[in-house]
């Protein structure tokens, strides 16, 4: 175990086992992910003893393995021109990068979400920034009202959007995630668990599924 500041790398299955970065953060619990190199990372509440995280991890070892196996393999694929956005398969604009196209689409599509979602909530925010954000789909400080939102949330669903942005603007009427503030997003967006499983499929693997299917 390799300890760096508040950052540890812990390995999930024993010796043998996936190397993790687990890092204590301002989160109400675990949260683990797989990023897109193949690399995992876990965040874990400020207060999450070491040994907790461990026993976390033993517990989705094969989670774990199956997405780092298929990260891994994505990110070995031969690129083919082609980015999820919106759900679907599209071809990349020459000469343009991936989160630079998710930004334009993004910018466009927000303000007709948030018209839709600030009435039902009552309330109202001060301001949107679009960002590439790596473990994060949106933040919100309600000090200020001003709600930021991940431009790779355009590589997935429309719904994903619709949720993302309920999910920051309920935190201006309730700051925490307590029962309150899940009902209070269920006027907006009633299907959070669809959402958030959609979110944690990789958007590439999603779309592919799509084209598939059509």
């Amino acid at each position: 175990m390799t300890r760096r500041a508040t950052t540890w790398i812990l390995l999930a299955g024993g010796t043998d086992g996936i190397p993790v970065e687990v890092e204590r953060k301002r989160v109400r619990r675990l949260n683990l992910r797989v990023r897109a190199d193949g690399s995992a990372h876990l965040s874990v509440p400020a207060r999450c003893s070491l040994a907790e995280a461990q026993r976390f991890l033993d517990a989705h070892e094969v989670w774990l393995r199956n997405h780092v196996r298929r990260r891994e393999a994505r990110a070995a694929a031969p690129d083919d021109g082609l980015v999820p956005l919106w759900g679907a398969l599209v071809p990349l604009p020459a000469g343009t990068a991936a989160d630079e196209l998710y930004r334009t689409e993004l910018a466009a599509r927000l303000p007709e979400v948030v018209a839709r979602m600030e009435p039902v909530l009552g309330v109202r925010a001060a301001g949107w920034q679009l960002r590439a954000m790596s473990t994060r789909w949106g933040s919100c400080t309600p000090r200020t009202a001003r709600i930021r939102v991940n431009v790779r949330l355009a590589a997935y669903p429309p719904t994903c959007l619709d949720y993302v942005v309920a999910h920051e603007l309920t935190h201006l009427a309730e700051p925490s995630h307590d029962a309150r503030f899940h009902e209070l997003l269920a006027r907006a967006y009633p299907d959070e668990r669809a959402a958030r499983a959609l979110l944690r499929r990789d958007a590439r693997e999603l779309a592919e599924e799509t084209t598939r299917a059509r």
